[in-house]
């Protein structure tokens, strides 16, 4: 029997976020909903804890039981969320799964739309669309127990008729697909989701004091920075007090420039054209910046409050403002002196609603062009507030993130989707592990530990997949044969960027590497760094040609299709006057990305937890190439082996998978340690 199933869960908020896992204390399962996928009116919906109906004599939970044993193929909407209700409850089904959310972005194909159940219903004109009857109880405090019986049994009686007719509209679309290989796409992504849904559910240790520990540092040292930026301030600005949070103050730091009026400073540059015209706009709506003095305020004589005197010559208990110097006891003048770093904006891309951007990439740019002018000063201020910005970027996602999610046992179940990204690769949710920093810059992954007393942490990871992959897909001669020789690829880049004018080491180099990949060029980038990016296509002509190629097919045919079969649509992408291509970097780059980590690395995470399967060592993290392992202490030479015994047979794996043959090698390459961070080299 094909069966569609959906589940009713109680939710929690903690920390001002909402919980709506098993594994958060107070969370239980409410109802469970099933449907005959082929007749409608067999239709099942079990109460097993709600105010008004309990399932206290277990017949409910035997009658889910009796159906799922029948079941041959379990239809879901969002299969991660219903799969780890029913296995952390005790429920069993290790027959096929069929996610509507999932096959219905593999055929969207790159395109940003809702995959809500109501946004599919709503994009295909399903009939079975549902009011959402459900929101004013949760804004009014109601947990999902408290709903009446008769409104929440309905809610997920529509829930299940809903899903039951978009599954059938979606496997009439696959149908007419003129080559298998998106059902291949489709049925791997299931099979992915089943895995992601175990891991999911074995978590990850974390050290509490570890973790505090990594706060406690990086805290003192966004401190440091920020008394060394305030300090610099103050050189550059005068005694104006500059808050460093402040998108606007910051933008006159670093541009010297105050914008005259904010509402009509964004509408101006919208009409602008070219360079000139952008440096008249900039001239005539903003005022250069010049430094300050801070003089005692006459009026409050440097106390910051005047007090109102009453009649009788007593004080109000209640101090006012003083106007002139806003309570600060002092007043600024501006002198002739220009204030700030004086860099120019380069275009109305940088204009802001509050003067010009500082953001991360901006940023880079300022940097690159600073050392191009052996801007002393402005490259350390600069690389200070970028250093700062990722800092607190890491306290409040990382730390605070690990430390909201970590469960009162002390694990983080690390949650993984499948369909945010364009190309297939797995993004982070609660917090986003996707985006973990590398241990030296920020080293979070210690507090990730073993379970066991006298267990270890293996991170597999792939060498190179990206490079590996472009150089297969392109057919390229020169990077193959680099990858057949060991060629030590990120030195060299290093060498390039270093004999242009740059010092730069293997490390730093790793970040001009592999970057035209996915379609970043010399721009906004130090000449030296620029000179590498030229080098790239002068040097891999072949992946060169291939990037030319895409380009010509996604003009011709509005997508492109990768070797896996999976596809990527670009429905407006044109040729500009100069014969450029429209959405060219993302041309470049989907290909590449999306066969590495949305292709090939979740058929060997699949193989991975297979060969696992009869250990106690267990799945607890992927992020983009690399698959992270908490292994028994007494499993760990067996780990190690299945690790050697899978790269032996990876390149037989994908051709197994998409019936392509791989002439280049894949490699996993293991690290092992006390934790995620301290690893080492097996």
């Amino acid at each position: 029997m094909k069966l569609v199933l959906d589940v009713e869960n109680t939710t929690q908020k903690r920390n001002d976020k909402l919980h709506l896992d098993p594994y958060e204390e107070g969370n239980f399962l409410v109802q469970v909903g099933m449907q005959n996928a082929d007749k409608a009116d067999e239709t099942f919906l079990v109460n097993i804890d709600h105010l008004e109906a309990k399932d206290t004599s277990g017949a409910g939970r035997k009658l889910v039981q009796d159906i799922l044993d029948m079941t041959t193929l379990l239809i879901m909407h969002n299969a991660q969320h219903d799969l780890m209700w029913l296995w952390e409850c005790g429920f069993k089904y290790d027959g096929k799964i069929y996610d509507t959310m999932l096959a219905e972005y593999i055929l969207l194909r790159g395109q940003k739309d809702s995959l809500s159940l109501d946004g599919c219903a709503q994009r295909r004109e399903l009939s079975s669309q549902k009011d959402d009857t459900l929101k004013r109880y949760f804004k009014e405090g109601y947990n999902t127990n408290e709903i009446p019986l008769d409104e929440l049994t309905y809610y997920l009686k529509c829930d299940l008729d809903t899903t039951r007719e978009l599954y059938h509209d979606l496997e009439s679309d696959y149908a007419k697909q003129e080559s298998q290989s998106l059902c291949t796409i489709r049925d791997i992504t299931f099979n992915t989701c089943r895995t992601l849904t175990r891991m999911y559910m074995s978590g990850f240790k974390v050290d509490r004091a570890a973790l505090d520990a990594v706060r406690k540092e990086y805290e003192e040292e966004k401190a440091a920075i920020e008394d060394k930026l305030q300090h610099k301030v103050r050189e550059i600005m005068g005694d104006t007090p500059i808050n460093l949070n402040s998108k606007q103050q910051m933008s006159e730091v670093v541009f010297s420039r105050r914008v005259n009026n904010k509402k009509e400073w964004v509408d101006l540059f919208e009409h602008t054209k070219d360079k000139k015209e952008f440096k008249q706009a900039v001239e005539a709506n903003s005022s250069v910046v010049r430094r300050t003095k801070a003089f005692t305020c006459p009026e409050c004589k440097g106390v910051g409050k005047v007090y109102k005197v009453k009649k009788d010559g007593t004080k109000f208990a209640r101090p006012n403002k003083c106007k002139d110097c806003e309570a600060r006891g002092y007043q600024l003048k501006a002198t002739n002196v220009l204030a700030g770093l004086g860099f120019a904006a380069p275009s109305k891309k940088w204009v802001s609603a509050n003067g010009f951007s500082t953001g991360k990439d901006n940023l880079d740019v300022l940097i690159a062009t600073a050392k191009n002018n052996n801007m002393g000063d402005a490259i350390s201020f600069l690389m200070d507030l970028k250093r700062l910005s990722a800092v607190s970027s890491y306290l409040s996602s990382f730390v605070e993130g690990i430390d909201t999610f970590t469960k009162g046992d002390g694990f983080l179940h690390v949650g993984l989707t499948q369909h945010i990204t364009a190309t297939g690769r797995f993004s982070g949710r609660n917090p986003n592990m996707q985006n973990m920093p590398r241990g030296g810059t920020f080293p979070v992954k210690r507090v990730f530990i073993s379970r066991w007393e006298g267990g270890h942490i293996l991170e597999a990871d792939f060498a190179q997949l990206e490079f590996r992959a472009a150089a297969f897909l392109a057919q390229d001669e020169t990077a193959m044969h680099e990858i057949d020789t060991g060629f030590d690829v990120h030195s060299y880049t290093a060498k390039v960027i270093t004999d242009a004018g740059q010092k730069t080491s293997r490390q730093e180099g790793k970040a001009h590497t592999f970057a035209p990949l996915f379609g970043a060029t010399g721009y906004g980038r130090s000449k030296a760094e620029e000179a590498y990016y030229i080098h790239f296509i002068e040097k891999y002509k072949g992946i060169a040609a291939w990037h030319k190629n895409l380009a010509d097919e996604a003009v011709r045919f509005n997508k492109i299709t990768n070797v896996s079969g999976r596809q990527y649509a670009f429905p407006d992408v044109k040729r500009n006057q100069r014969g450029g291509v429209t959405h060219f970097t993302m041309i470049k780059n989907y290909p590449v990305q999306g066969f590495a980590t949305g292709d090939v690395v979740p058929v060997v995470l699949i193989e991975l937890e297979e060969r696992l399967n009869h250990l106690q060592s267990c799945l607890v993290n992927t992020v983009h190439d690399s698959t992270v392992v908490d292994v028994h202490p007494e499993e760990k030479d067996e780990v190690l082996q299945i690790i050697d015994n899978m790269n032996e047979g990876l390149n037989d794996l994908i051709e197994k998978a998409y019936g392509v043959v791989m002439n280049v090698p894949l490699l996993l390459e293991s690290k092992i340690g006390p934790n995620w961070l301290d690893v080492d080299d097996v």
